[in-house]
């Protein structure tokens, strides 16, 4: 066995010394793995049987013995040297093959990731090119800025005359800020795009810098293929990198240009508001000759004109392209205003109430017309700072509506002076039209304070204020004659501005008050008549006793009017731009408190939102509720019925999400405040929820409506109201009784009315013994079909009920048409009864207990007669 080893090892190492010599081009296989592991497991095995028996076994008696042994070994350690130095040999090659591998792999798949983004961003870098900046369209939108720049500029900076005009300077500086406006919104898209473009281009560059792309592998399999890839990338990129430079460098030579004109624009505004500031200081100076001294500038009216109407128009279709959403909103209330009036026409002329003489009904008279005077006149203060063209269209649609609804209203004389005041205004707003000064429009004005003057005298000195309803118009007129006086003065000595503010002012505050008081009055013509109409007793909607108040509304409304009045003559002013801006600023001036930013103006903006909602949600239900005799009536339509309620809380809902929003609370806040009533919902909120959820349930399945006859808890009555919380129950004796609506689906709810609206009615009758019942019977059965009240389908019955002590008991059973007519149904036909039974001397006998009371009653009253 020694000697077969060595032997052995010999034959397993000489694959390993062949391999070993042969290593750079041949690699152990599978086979000699399995049996390198085999000879290494005989070594171990052979080593240890071979120790145990040279320490077991006696010395050997023979020293060559001896000498074979010592040489067996040096054989077998040279072979086990060999066999270990292969294997580790082996196993630090595999390890780096491993660890080579690997970074390949990993450098591969990297590779493999940067190229997939690169091929994203230049995808997304190709789709925001196609719907990117339009270069031309802002080349041509930049070319029409400069061009208005350049009409605005006219009277300002070119041309500007011997003096500047307040006119002049307000109208351009109104559209200078528009077109800063239209101009910064160009370079911040411009800037924007620009910035976007540079952000993908760097970020692709990024990619391109890093250094795995340029790793390749020793594998040249594996580094064509990656070419192949590189090449592919690259023609895709190319088209898409060339528009992207191309891009860059047109967007950044608008950049400039954008640049510039926005500084332009807003040094132009500075500009000008410090020419606003420099005539407002020199208010009551003299600024051009007098009326007839020498003219040292003289420009063509016509051509004053001409840039005065272009520079006009600029000016309204800046302001109404910006205002839409307020105008678009004023036309929506003109709608609805006008849908009122014209459905409370309707309504007082089914109820015989419309009278079209009659001095309380003018708003009636042309609905539609009177519905502009109202919003028009309120609603103007919603546009923030108009040019005077915008303002002008306003009043001048108020005023000419309001000579058509009250032409046959006043009387004759009032109607002639307010012609008169009415075509001065008009003069005098186009004259307001004409932006720079001009000696021919000095004698314009002049001519028309003189008109001003002498048409005020007449009015005031020809008396006829009886005739006036509103006494508060004479004290306009006279401010018209003492505004027109010193625009005389003024524009003799050379003060045209301040000449006229003062022309212009008096003309248009008398037109403005006069269409202030008769909207006061319109409104409060409305509100009175509602009230007439729609009369629902108990049921309050402003708290104003409008039969009190007659023709005169309250006296809050004259102090808003004043305020109102004072607010416009206050425009035509430079001083109140100093005093309104530092108001607008602390208003709109943002604030926060932690994470959350509001103005002053949002808040009020949110409690007015509040407000309007819970005004609509009011007027709806009390304009929708059905009066008392339509209650009764016998036709009475569903209408909105429980829908109301359903109704008033879309509008709550909307209004309180509206609210939020303008006051730029997001929605996950909102549900945060949600969520917080909702604890509160848990521990105290529970009965007002119920109830709430009560009625909508009683909205949307219906067991009950409004004007449903029920009985509950032992009240019966009318259903009048269906509300958030509660419903109200209108009894006969006059009583409302408030029942919470969780109550009324809980309890045994009996709805007379639900269905249809008919009773069946039972008379109990008792005839005396020995009557001829047949002939009893049809004379019962023919009283009902005489009343056309009751239903002929289910027909009248008699039914004898049985034998009592002293009478035959029947019963005369028969169906009303109308539920809430029974009862006198039911007395007509006992009286009837009792008119047939006399005629045909029928006897209705007396209980024998009455007979009884009776002959006792009868007894005493002889007895008490007799001791007397």
């Amino acid at each position: 066995m020694i000697t077969a080893m060595p032997v052995a090892l010999t034959i397993l190492s000489e694959p390993l010394i062949v391999s070993k010599k042969n290593k750079s081009t041949r690699r152990l296989s599978f086979a000699q793995l399995k049996i390198l592991g085999l000879a290494v497991c005989i070594l171990s095995i052979h080593s240890t049987v071979f120790s145990q028996l040279d320490t077991a076994q006696q010395k050997p008696a023979y020293d060559s013995l001896k000498t074979i042994s010592d040489s067996l070994e040096t054989k077998y350690d040279s072979a086990i040297n060999k066999l270990f130095g292969s294997i580790k040999e082996f196993g630090t090659e595999e390890a780096i093959k491993n660890i080579n591998e690997y970074k390949e792999d990993v450098i591969a798949t990297r590779q493999d990731e940067i190229i997939e983004e690169i091929r994203s961003l230049m995808l997304e870098a190709k789709s925001y090119l196609e719907n990117g900046l339009d270069t031309t369209g802002l080349n041509t939108d930049l070319n029409k800025i400069e061009h208005w720049y350049d009409v605005t500029s006219d009277g300002v900076f070119t041309h500007a005359g011997t003096i500047q005009t307040l006119r002049n300077l307000q109208a351009s500086y109104r559209i200078m800020k528009k077109l800063k406006t239209r101009a910064s919104e160009r370079k911040s898209s411009v800037d924007s795009y620009y910035k976007n473009l540079v952000v993908l281009r760097n970020k692709i560059d990024s990619l391109y810098k890093d250094s795995v792309l340029y790793e390749f592998s020793p594998d040249s399999t594996v580094l064509m293929r990656y070419v192949k890839k590189l090449i592919v990338l690259s023609q895709e990129i190319r088209p898409i990198d060339s528009s992207l430079k191309q891009t860059l460098a047109s967007v950044s030579e608008f950049q400039p240009t954008v640049t510039r004109l926005v500084n332009k624009l807003n040094s132009s505004i500075e500009q000008i508001e410090i020419f606003q500031k420099e005539l407002s200081n020199r208010t009551f100076n003299r600024e051009t000759p007098n009326l007839g001294g020498p003219v040292r500038y003289s420009r063509p009216f016509a051509e004053v004109i001409n840039f005065s109407m272009i520079k006009g128009g600029l000016a309204f279709a800046f302001y109404g392209r910006d205002e839409i959403n307020r105008i678009f909103l004023v036309g929506v209330l003109v709608f609805v205003s006008a849908m009122f009036l014209v459905n409370l026409k309707r309504k007082l002329r089914s109820q015989n109430m419309l009278d079209k003489d009659a001095r309380d009904q003018v708003v009636l008279k042309y609905p539609v017309l009177s519905a502009i005077v109202i919003i028009l006149t309120l609603f103007q203060f919603i546009f923030p700072d108009p040019p005077f063209i915008f303002n002008a269209l306003l009043w001048t649609l108020s005023a000419v509506a309001l000579t058509i609804v009250f032409r046959k209203s006043i009387s004759t004389y009032w109607l002639f002076a307010w012609f008169t005041m009415l075509t001065l205004f008009l003069f005098a707003s186009a004259d307001n039209l004409v932006l720079q000064a001009s000696r021919i429009e000095r004698w314009i004005m002049l001519a028309l304070s003189v008109a001003g003057i002498v048409s005020g005298s007449i009015i005031l000195l020809m008396g006829h204020r009886r005739e006036l309803n509103e006494k508060l118009v004479v004290y306009f007129v006279g401010f018209v004659i003492i505004m027109q006086v010193l625009s005389i003065v003024s524009n003799t000595y050379g003060r045209y501005n301040f000449s006229k503010t003062c022309l212009t002012s008096g003309f248009f505050n008398v037109i403005l008050a006069t269409l202030f008081l008769w909207t006061l009055r319109l409104i409060n013509q409305s509100l009175s008549l509602a009230s007439k109409a729609y009369r629902i007793p108990g049921k309050k909607l402003f708290n104003i006793n409008f039969e009190r108040i007659g023709d005169k509304a309250p006296r809050i409304f004259y102090v808003l009017l004043l305020i109102g009045w004072f607010i416009l003559f206050a425009r035509n002013f430079y001083a109140y731009k100093l005093i309104a801006d530092p108001i607008e600023n602390f208003i709109l001036k943002k604030r926060s408190i932690g994470e959350f930013s509001f103005t002053i103006g949002t808040i009020l903006e949110f409690f007015l939102i509040l407000y309007l909602a819970g005004l609509t949600s009011r007027i709806v239900s009390y304009f929708a509720l059905t009066a008392p005799d339509e209650l009764e009536s016998s036709t009475r339509k569903g209408g909105l019925g429980s829908w109301l309620l359903i109704i008033r809380i879309a509008i709550v809902s909307i209004g309180l999400l509206l609210a939020f929003a303008a006051v730029g609370i997001p929605m996950d806040r909102l549900t945060i405040i949600l969520s917080a009533l909702s604890v509160g919902i848990g521990f105290g909120l529970q009965s007002l929820v119920n109830n709430l959820v009560s009625g909508l349930i009683i909205s949307f399945e219906k067991p009950v409506n409004i004007g449903d006859i029920v009985e509950i808890e032992g009240h019966s009555g009318t259903i009048k109201s269906i509300g958030f919380r509660s419903s109200i129950l209108s009894t006969p004796t006059g009583a409302e009784v408030v029942i919470p609506n969780g109550e009324l689906l809980n309890q045994h709810l009996v709805n007379w009315t639900h269905n249809n609206n008919f009773r069946c009615v039972d008379i109990q009758i008792g005839v005396a013994y020995g009557t001829n019942l047949e002939r009893t019977i049809q004379i019962l059965e023919s009283l009902p079909s005489k009343d056309q009240r009751i239903l002929s389908n289910p027909p009248p019955g008699v039914t004898i009920r049985q034998f009592n002590s002293s009478s035959i008991d029947m019963q005369l059973s028969f169906w009303v048409g109308n539920l809430r007519q029974w009862p006198a149904v039911k007395s007509d036909i006992i009286l009837a009864i009792d008119r047939a039974f006399r005629e045909n001397k029928i006897e209705i006998p007396l209980p024998q207990q009455d007979i009884h009371i009776r002959s006792v009653a009868k007894e005493e009253i002889a007895k008490k007669s007799n001791h007397e």
